[in-house]
């Protein structure tokens, strides 16, 4: 029987995962199919236990569900548990549903990808203390990444998050903003990259040194204005593209056993959002 896999949000058009895995599907001749599905948050629950009946084999989570869904899975793993964090889900044999998140092992490999190696990375601040900033600062640190500083508006959420990261350390923005030209590598993981100047976020990358690497978690538009002011100060920038991309390829390879060509679907999403 065919199988098939979708992605449930709200709103949930804009996504590029149908066209991601349904390319992925076709070119490792796998017979399934891979939908959007509108799922408002007063019918998740009900959406779930749908998805099951109708034998669903698997499907990824976004945005505004990725923590309401964990009450109604039957196991998650410590990724998804210390996220607190759901992005995909795994329908096993016995009909267990089984959640993980792949956000941040999807980060760490599109960094590698980038040339940002732990060996030639030193210092990394990481912006935000949300549940991406989680995802990839546990990955990072898990792939030998570090020392790792973690800066927030809110301190209290940066000192939570740095307090379950052995050695790392809590900043403010503004103690953040004085020493940003130390850092080897700095990953902006909320939504204000695309509209930073106007956000009124204090810390900006002008002063960062010349040569770090800048990465915003953002893929669309491929160039926050993050980005760019960290490119116009010398910066080495990463969009989120490959991140986007990786995490998918994360979830493809739980659900069928193959990792599939994430450098093509890199490429053909950067192109579809006006990228060379």
């Amino acid at each position: 029987m065919k199988k098939w896999y979708a992605v449930i949000g709200d709103p949930i058009a804009q996504s590029k995962s149908p066209l991601m895995h349904e390319a992925w599907f076709r070119e490792n001749g796998i017979d399934a199919s891979y939908i959007p599905i509108h799922v408002e948050a007063d019918h998740l629950e009900d959406a779930v236990a749908g998805l099951k009946r109708l034998g669903c084999s698997g499907w990824n989570v976004t945005v505004p569900h990725k923590s309401a869904i964990i009450p109604f899975l039957d196991k998650i793993d410590e990724e998804a548990r210390r996220m607190n964090a759901v992005n995909t889900v795994k329908v096993l044999e016995d009909g267990t549903l089984f959640g993980t998140n792949t956000d941040g092992r999807g980060f760490v490999r599109s960094l590698q990808e980038f040339g940002a190696d732990p060996e030639n990375v030193g210092e990394l601040l990481i912006i935000g203390a949300g549940g991406a900033a989680a995802g990839i600062s546990f990955a990072l640190q898990s792939a030998g990444y570090g020392p790792i500083d973690i800066t927030n508006r809110t301190v209290e959420n940066a000192r939570h998050l740095s307090e379950s990261l052995p050695g790392s350390s809590a900043l403010s923005l503004e103690e953040a903003q004085l020493t940003i030209g130390k850092y080897d590598l700095i990953i902006q993981t909320t939504s204000l990259g695309m509209n930073f100047a106007q956000s009124g976020f204090p810390l900006e990358p002008s002063g960062i040194s010349e040569g770090a690497t800048v990465a915003d978690i953002i893929y669309n538009p491929l160039e926050t204005v993050f980005l760019r002011c960290a490119r116009e100060a010398g910066g080495k920038t990463m969009n989120g593209v490959g991140m986007f991309v990786h995490q998918g390829a994360l979830a493809f390879e739980l659900w069928t056993g193959i990792y599939p060509d994430t450098k093509k679907m890199i490429q053909s999403i950067t192109t579809q959002l006006g990228g060379k």
